[in-house]
């Protein structure tokens, strides 16, 4: 069994098989509530990978599905294990919400992150003086020190963009993002030519939907799709929200979502097109 990856996937493919085994073993979601004295809801988070499973209740688990001792045994209670570390981001704890975490490590292992964004700059794309205005009219009562906390985890967040395993990013924007001045004309410029010198790297790809284009199929959402580099571990749609977020990860429900995507990049400039839309409208901010 492939041990690939940050604790965040490997609690995902460790939730999965705990579900397959509970399944083939005919064990029902009651009986597991009964033996780990929990709720419904929080066996599912588990087979979710959304929680972090003790050790000893996987040790459980397995004796109640019949997975006696042997290299599956060894190998499931060693991904148990793996998948209670620390990520790299628990040192911004403090400033993380929980349904955050989750998303951060799945973006850390992606191999493959595609986004539209409708309303913002992805925070992979932010500048720090972008992403202190961002933060700062989310909460208007945020503490300055915590702004600098946030900017800081988003700064570490991009430096994967530049590692040597980095991932391939793609983002869409509509032309909505560009035009609204966040911070005023000299922070939204810098923010602009700043996407533009990000689109040079030969991992990072960006279009801009028009507005002349009308209606499409990104209109009132904004959503991003994760790919992992083990065929294990299956795609992942993320939609976050107000307070909280939304994980995707049915097979048919993703499609739908890499479908709306496909529309989108056939309706967006092409890159070097967008690049230039995006260079004028940054001139024209001077």
């Amino acid at each position: 069994m492939a041990t690939s990856g940050g604790p965040t996937v490997r609690r995902r493919r460790l939730g999965a098989e705990l579900r397959r085994l509970r399944e083939t073993a005919g064990v029902s979601v009651d009986e597991v509530c009964q033996l780990l004295r929990c709720s419904i809801s929080k066996v599912s988070r588990m087979e979710n990978g959304r929680v972090p499973v003790r050790t000893r209740d996987v040790s459980d688990l397995l004796d109640l599905y019949g997975v006696a001792r042997g290299e599956q045994r060894d190998a499931l209670m060693a991904l148990a294990r793996e998948s209670r570390r620390h990520g790299w981001w628990h040192s911004y704890h403090d400033v993380v919400p929980t349904w955050f975490e989750i998303y951060i490590g799945l973006e850390g292992d992606a191999a493959s992150i595609q986004v539209y964004e409708s309303q913002l700059v992805h925070g992979l794309l932010q500048t720090s003086d972008y992403a202190r205005q961002v933060i700062r009219a989310d909460d208007p009562e945020v503490a300055p020190e915590e702004i600098d906390r946030k900017i800081a985890l988003r700064m570490d967040r991009q430096r994967r963009l530049t590692a040597p395993n980095h991932p391939r990013l793609w983002v869409i924007l509509d032309e909505a993002v560009l035009r609204r001045e966040i911070g005023g004309r000299a922070v939204m410029r810098e923010q602009l030519e700043f996407i533009a010198k990000r689109s040079e790297l030969p991992n990072v790809t960006i279009q801009v939907i028009p507005f002349d284009v009308g209606a499409h199929a990104g209109l009132g959402s904004a959503f991003s799709i994760l790919g992992f580099p083990d065929s294990e571990d299956h795609e992942v749609v993320y939609i976050e929200e107000a307070a909280g977020s939304l994980y995707i990860e049915r097979v048919a429900e993703v499609r739908r979502y890499k479908l709306k995507m496909d529309h989108l990049l056939a309706a967006a400039l092409r890159p070097e097109e967008s690049v230039q839309m995006i260079l004028s409208v940054a001139k024209e901010l001077k």
